[in-house]
């Protein structure tokens, strides 16, 4: 069955039986495509790093520094708050003794 049958024939509507497939070449477009994805593909390289570190990895090691200060940093607030709390309990309880106050 030819093309020019099946437009002949009005039993089978013609956008069913032949189907249409147009190509468009646009080289601007996948110029601007490609251009985009190599932008990406530089942007991923540089926050995950390809072979050294990259910027995310810099920031998780930052953060994971920061994070043991400020652990660091509790303890010894706790530690100079306990020894305050002690001398002054200390200082309360003994104000009659040793005539503080």
């Amino acid at each position: 069955m030819r093309i020019q049958d099946e437009v002949d024939n009005a039993r089978v509507p013609l956008r069913d039986a032949i189907p249409i497939v147009i190509r468009v070449v646009d080289n601007e477009f996948q110029s601007e495509v490609l251009e985009k994805l190599g932008r990406l593909e530089a942007n991923m390289e540089m926050l995950v790093g390809d072979g050294q570190p990259g910027r995310m990895k810099i920031a998780e090691d930052k953060i994971s520094t920061l994070e043991r200060h400020d652990v660091r940093r509790g303890v010894y607030d706790k530690i100079v708050s306990a020894v305050i709390a002690t001398i002054v309990s200390t200082l309360i309880a003994l104000h009659d003794h040793l005539g503080i106050w």
